[in-house]
């Protein structure tokens, strides 16, 4: 069972992000309480994985997120003081029960919190109930969202009984053919075509209301109704309408297990629309989590870095709870991206994160061999932070964040950090087995056997998990 705070938590509580095992105080180690007359300290892992807070002092440069609502989806909770949750989507046809299924496991054990798989007919809302139970019986309750497109009231029903949530797109839900005679929507054609939504709407936030569980409102910039174009434009604003429209529904309706999207290919277009609707929601006293995701982002590097500068500016302003890169690759694929981004910006850590100077003149061994080493011996530990540099002249005061550090000394010499102290000076033969033998003394080291165990959605340092989702 989830806790209160996983079920309704609110930001504030206290910030969640690694910190070492012997890094000194720094700024974002001290906040000021309220009523207080200085700074006190936080405790030593109060900033692992983050989640933001908003007492935090500017200087710290901790990242504040906006407060949203904890919504249940499965047995993941998105928003609330939940960190950020990864999800992605299977390629596979739904009625292909055991590829689906498959798919949908490959996904989940790379670190996928949440999985989404398409229902574009009722036979395959019907098939979604024999994945859901073979999921059970050969490997674990996955969250699953089913993705509802084109006039689908009577699909979005029934597959509301075997998922956890629903993902409905306004511009397509009540799809109407655009007519190309049509030179303006009146106001009371407006109405009539809003009234519509909402009744076409009402069954299923009935449904998903009476049963706990969650609707995603997904608007993509390429599919604005043609109302919304008419009186809006193909516009962020457009897109804002849209959703505002479908949330106030719901709202009517006291149903508010609801997150929200506005995805469109274009970064700057995203930005704005995922700016321009939290302001508004915001303004209205709404707090749904936000799904980002840059659609249709390409693949290879450049569709890599279109959802990185997407995704990546907006969760640095503090906005979005789940996110999704799309590449029009293997969906596996998609996941080290997301938790790239979210450990970049401090929010989960999942991987070890290795910090390494670019080589200069003043390095003293091969830096680029060693951090190789280095990376081979110690990347099956995710959590901690290690950092090779080339040399004592920055060396020691640019890893000051790392939990450990390789540092070049004297030609054939290396130093071994722990946080900022020097602990020993070793021959660099020997540097990597005894970075190895301190993280030994320290009491964090994990055997690579051991690691298999660790989750990349729920991995600490030195601290083996389950193999599931996280809450």
């Amino acid at each position: 069972a989830a806790t209160a705070t996983a079920r309704g938590g609110r930001r504030g509580a206290g910030l969640r992000m690694h910190d070492g095992p012997a890094r000194p105080k720094t700024g974002a180690d001290w906040v000021k309480q309220e009523g207080a007359g200085s700074t006190v300290p936080l405790a030593k892992d109060s900033m692992k994985d983050q989640s933001g807070m908003r007492e935090v002092l500017q200087m710290t440069g901790a990242l504040v997120r906006r407060e949203t609502r904890a919504v249940p989806v499965g047995n993941v909770y998105v928003g609330g003081n939940n960190p950020v949750v990864v999800q992605s989507m299977i390629n596979e046809d739904t009625l292909d029960i055991d590829g689906s299924v498959a798919a949908i496991r490959r996904l989940h054990e790379a670190g996928c919190e949440i999985v989404r798989v398409t229902v574009p007919s009722m036979a395959h809302a019907f098939a979604m109930q024999y994945i859901k139970e073979k999921l059970r019986s050969t490997y674990q309750d996955v969250p699953l969202v089913a993705d509802v497109h084109h006039n689908g009231m009577k699909i979005a029903l029934e597959v509301a009984n075997h998922v956890d949530k629903v993902r409905i797109n306004p511009g397509l839900y009540v799809f109407e053919k655009p007519d190309p005679n049509r030179t303006e929507y009146t106001k009371e054609e407006f109405e009539a075509a809003k009234n519509k939504l909402k009744a076409t709407l009402t069954p299923l936030i009935e449904k998903l209301r009476d049963q706990n569980k969650a609707l995603r409102i997904g608007v993509n910039h390429g599919s604005l109704s043609e109302r919304m174009l008419f009186t809006y434009g193909d516009t962020p604003e457009g897109m804002a309408e849209s959703a505002l429209e479908c949330i106030r529904v719901c709202r009517e309706l006291n149903f508010h297990n609801l997150i929200i999207s506005m995805k469109a290919s274009k970064v700057m277009v995203m930005l704005a629309a995922y700016r321009l609707l939290a302001k508004r929601m915001d303004a209205e006293g709404m707090d749904y989590p936000l799904h980002l995701g840059v659609t249709e982002a390409g693949d290879g590097e450049y569709g890599r870095i279109k959802s990185t500068l997407g995704i990546g500016t907006l969760l640095a302003e503090g906005l979005g709870d789940t996110i999704r890169v799309s590449l029009t690759e293997d969906p596996v694929k998609e996941i080290p991206v997301c938790y790239g981004i979210l450990q970049g910006l401090g929010l989960r850590r999942t991987m070890v994160e290795y910090v390494a100077c670019p080589s200069c003149g003043r390095t003293l061994f091969n830096l680029e061999e060693v951090l190789h080493n280095v990376r081979e011996a110690t990347k099956h530990m995710p959590g901690l932070s290690i950092a090779v540099m080339g040399c004592i002249v920055n060396g020691p005061g640019e890893m000051a964040d790392a939990d450990y550090g390789y540092v070049g000394k004297t030609p054939g010499k290396i130093s071994l950090y722990r946080g900022r102290s020097e602990v020993r000076t070793v021959p660099e033969s020997e540097g990597v087995e005894q970075l190895v033998a301190l993280l030994k003394e320290d009491g964090v080291w994990v055997e690579p056997e051991e690691a298999k165990n660790l989750n990349p959605a729920t991995a600490s340092a030195g601290v083996p998990v389950p193999a599931v989702a996280s809450k």
